[in-house]
């Protein structure tokens, strides 16, 4: 890893702290880049979550795409953590902690909101930035590929009813042009651009040509991270500011979770000895949320001003943070896994 590459979370905290000052400084350049959106989706997000994907996509070998019914491990451990023990503890969190743990520091009346808005995010597995998170660790990319295509299949059938269930209702509003629309924009646009470029490369040079594309590009994709992280504070500074004590209370219960839930598929993947290069992505996408679908369906069905709506809000501010911490743990613990 050169310098940048290992020193990535100092750069990430730096632009963190950058983003909530610029969002204080420039509030109207904020707002006039979070009014850029289509069915809930920010588009100049999209765009950089593009940047960070591509280069990963142009690594996916689409014949060995069709064999991952040759290694199904890592796509059942995907299954089972993000759908059959992901949302049910998540909810089981939020409910500990805000009818009871932090009772008494908050209002009555806005404990269910932020149980809700936990719901929806453990219900939302990661669509697109596990891309990153998976290029970090060396991820295989056709498998991880495999992974995110199954997790959104499932999702389009699955979010509803299970978060209805956990919500107790059975009227909730999903945006499915939000699902679809992310879908297209984060998975399938730059899959394309992918194939267009490999194709291309593969006629050029053969598969050394690929590699050496993608490590050219790379940096593409930190930049791309560290200016959605400068976009994404950007846009929640003033949430931050004005209601520390809540986002703190909120974050621990999304804090837990993520690191319970990465030590699950983590643990799983090492005992039934599934190779590092799928076991790291395995894990980091039940821990990853797709946090535009979560605030999306918070803010449709709780308002933009609700404790839903904010609960989602906190898993975004927490996301990358956690993420990288996770990212060096993977990288740490390589030599305990397979090759």
């Amino acid at each position: 890893m050169n310098i940048f590459d290992r020193y990535l979370s100092i750069w990430v905290a730096l632009c963190i702290a950058g983003g909530i000052l610029l969002g204080k400084v420039l509030p109207s350049v904020f707002q006039a880049l979070a009014a850029m959106e289509y069915a809930s989706v920010n588009l100049p997000v999209a765009i950089l979550i593009w940047a960070m994907v591509w280069p990963m996509m142009i690594g996916v070998d689409f014949v060995s795409l069709k064999k991952m019914g040759d290694r199904p491990k890592g796509l059942v451990i995907t299954i089972v953590v993000n759908w059959l023990i992901k949302p049910f503890t998540m909810a089981a969190l939020g409910v500990l902690f805000f009818k009871f743990v932090f009772a008494d520091l908050i209002p009555p009346n806005e404990a269910e909101g932020y149980i809700a808005g936990l719901i929806l995010l453990g219900a939302a597995p990661c669509t697109a930035m596990v891309f990153i998170w998976s290029q970090l660790t060396k991820g295989d990319p056709t498998y991880t590929l495999a992974q995110v295509s199954l997790n959104d299949a499932i999702m389009v059938v699955a979010f509803a009813p299970i978060v209805a269930l956990l919500l107790g209702v059975t009227d909730i509003v999903v945006p499915w042009d939000t699902l679809v629309l992310s879908a297209i924009l984060y998975v399938a646009i730059p899959l394309a651009a992918g194939m267009a470029a490999r194709a291309f490369l593969i006629r050029r040079g053969g598969e050394q040509s690929v590699q050496d594309f993608i490590a050219k590009i790379k940096p593409a994709s930190i930049v791309g991270l560290l200016a959605t992280v400068i976009l994404l504070f950007g846009f929640q500074g003033n949430t931050i500011l004005a209601r520390p004590l809540v986002i703190a209370l909120i974050a621990v219960p999304i804090l837990i979770q993520s690191y319970a839930i990465f030590a699950v598929a983590y643990g799983a993947a090492w005992l039934w000895k599934v190779p590092h290069n799928i076991a790291a992505p395995c894990a980091l996408i039940g821990t990853s949320n797709f946090f535009e679908l979560a605030v999306a369906v918070a803010i449709s069905v709780f308002g933009l001003s609700s404790g839903a709506a904010l609960a989602t809000v906190v898993g975004v501010l927490v996301e990358v943070p956690v993420m990288l911490s996770l990212v060096a743990i993977a990288n740490k613990t390589r030599s305990k896994f397979l090759a």
